[in-house]
């Protein structure tokens, strides 16, 4: 059976399309020394992805995200100022300087990596899952051939799931326009990162109704990225990275922020807590 995938784009994820495939310069690396100089460190993440990027009711952004940004601004010994972005415009704001770093749950590709410096070890991994009404009486992918599945425009794993299960994508741009239209009925469920999606369920609104019956798949890592050729902040970034590795820094934030730690965040914990360097 021919699988299709109908999306729904606006202009801004065009953009971010564009410049993936077709990569301008990036903007001027500015340096841990320029930043320590401004006396802020500025941090592209993520608004609407709770609970890795969200605002309180105050409007503030907070979040499993916003805290790792703002212990390296702590290291760093400086402000921090919390830029919100989008899927369709992380890597440009990165390029066009608007930002040092982004930590916006941003899937290690190497398209990606091709336009942005990655930081290594990657800070998460999360897997691929389907919010789905408890009525559905889905419990395996496979019960979803044939069915329509509201999904995000531009994440990687939408035409995978498309190919491999037979479901139909489809596409809105953000995670919030798929989340109205799987509530209006316009699709069976919502395939999304599984973390998100557990975030979800934290809210009143959701956990009553909807669940993650299916196991989750496609694990993918996370990476942190800064502009090319920012080698000192990469360097600082990097070995932050480990030093929460070590510590359990972000096993820590994810119990914090009600997410079941991940394997992958285990795993790094144990790897590092007893390394020597």
């Amino acid at each position: 059976m021919r699988q299709t995938i109908r999306t729904f784009l606006t202009a801004g994820a065009l953009a971010a399309i564009s410049a993936l495939t077709v990569p301008g310069p990036a903007a001027a690396a500015d340096g841990v020394e320029a930043i320590k100089q401004r006396g802020t460190l500025i941090v592209g993440v993520k608004a609407d992805y709770k609970p890795f990027g969200f605002r309180d009711p105050s409007g503030t952004i907070i979040g499993l995200e916003p805290d790792l940004a703002a212990d390296l601004a702590k290291r760093l010994g400086v402000k921090l100022e919390l830029v919100p972005v989008v899927s369709a415009n992380r890597i440009e704001f990165l390029q066009q300087g608007k930002v040092d770093l982004l930590i916006a749950t941003l899937s290690d590709k190497p398209e990606r990596r091709r336009v942005v410096q990655a930081i290594d070890p990657q800070y998460y991994s999360d897997f691929v899952n389907v919010l789905l009404p408890k009525t559905s009486g889905i419990t395996d992918w496979a019960q979803l051939k044939g069915k329509p599945l509201c999904a995000t425009s531009g994440a990687w794993y939408n035409k995978d799931v498309a190919r491999t299960y037979g479901a139909e994508i489809v596409a809105f741009d953000g995670s919030e326009k798929p989340l109205f239209a799987l509530k209006q009925g316009n699709c069976l469920g919502y395939v999304y990162d599984q973390s998100m999606l557990q975030g979800k369920l934290l809210d009143d609104d959701w956990k009553s109704g909807y669940a993650l019956p299916l196991k989750g798949i496609l694990d993918a890592p996370w990476m942190m990225a800064v502009a090319q050729g920012n080698t000192t902040l990469q360097t600082m970034v990097e070995d932050a990275t480990k030093d929460w590795m070590k510590t359990g820094f972000i096993v820590a934030g994810e119990r914090k922020w009600g997410i079941e730690p991940t394997a992958y965040s285990k795993a790094m914990h144990e790897k590092y807590k007893n390394a020597t360097n």
